[in-house]
């Protein structure tokens, strides 16, 4: 190309890896994905209505006063080469028409678990198993309390031995930090096999 410098350096975008942040309503997806994210999160949170009494189970979870719609977004960069992108799913059942999007090109999952209402985070258990996406587990401690350890939610979930489950606190940057390095290692560790 007439101009160029043949010396200059060429740079390459960065690797992208998208990984979802699943589980049921009020587990804490929304606060995961901006208490790790590098920048200020894309959130698409909307008031709880009236309209929403008869669909919405509040049981445990009275405080909520919003919901994601769509989906939560952010970004960590881990080095020149490499940035996660983290979309948070809504958790409500009816805008989980929006997972199957959501999941095209994903690599990995965590799927939030809040241990007053296991069940909420059966759906995205089976979503992530029936597609092969490879998940963790993340038991997040409401109010920094974790009632149960990690392998007897394990147990409650009927999980197979190689899901790692993880005690965390979707408030930490820290804590959130850690339930994605075991996300990376499960799916460095299913490559290499």
């Amino acid at each position: 190309m007439a101009g160029s410098d043949p010396t200059a350096a060429t740079v390459a975008a960065p690797d992208t890896v998208k990984i979802l942040v699943a589980g049921g309503f009020g587990v804490g997806k929304t606060t995961m994905v901006g208490a790790v994210s590098e920048i200020a999160p894309l959130r698409t949170e909307e008031p709880l209505t009236v309209a929403g009494l008869d669909v919405d189970d509040l049981k445990g979870i009275e405080e909520k006063r919003s919901t994601t719609v769509a989906l939560d977004f952010g970004r960590i960069t881990i080095g020149d080469d490499l940035v996660l992108y983290l979309f948070g799913t809504p958790g409500q059942q009816r805008f989980w028409f929006m997972w199957n999007d959501l999941a095209i090109g994903a690599l990995g999952a965590v799927v939030l678990v809040d241990v007053r209402r296991p069940e909420s985070s059966f759906a995205a258990i089976d979503f992530f198993e029936r597609r092969g996406i490879p998940f963790v587990v993340g038991v997040n401690g409401f109010h920094g309390q974790h009632p149960y350890p990690a392998e007897a939610v394990r147990e409650s979930l009927a999980l197979p031995a190689d899901v790692p489950v993880l005690l965390c606190d979707a408030r930490e940057r820290e804590s959130c930090r850690d339930v994605l390095i075991a996300l990376i290692d499960r799916l460095i560790a299913q490559v290499a096999s």
